[in-house]
């Protein structure tokens, strides 16, 4: 079962978040060397389209730490509101969400 979080975007500005991929039975980082990993955003589970696609990166694979984010130009398009959203890796042909939630998009003021 993927974990759960609530995370916030700031309607303008660049979004970046890091996650670290821990074994739930052995507490360890998750090698995540040759993984593919994706993540997106929408209004409801049932929405046809993506909101937004996040850009994920590994960053340290020996240690578990993949990158997702988007550009300034990207989160000024989004609505301020509550959205879902997942993040899965593949790995061997095998997809895993390892984790979903909310995202709360707050309203930019400064234009």
């Amino acid at each position: 079962m993927a974990a759960y979080i609530e995370l916030y975007m700031d309607q303008g500005a660049t979004f970046n978040n890091s996650i670290t991929l821990v074994n739930d039975t052995t507490n360890t980082a998750i090698n995540v060397s040759g993984y593919t990993i994706r993540s997106q955003m929408r209004k409801s589970y049932y929405s046809a389209n993506a909101t937004a696609t996040f850009v994920c990166n590994i960053s340290d694979s020996a240690n578990g730490i993949i990158t997702m984010g988007l550009a300034a130009s990207n989160t000024a398009n989004i609505k301020p509101g509550r959205y879902l959203f997942d993040l899965e890796t593949e790995n061997n042909s095998i997809v895993t969400r390892v984790l979903e939630g909310i995202i709360t998009v707050t309203p930019e003021v400064t234009r």
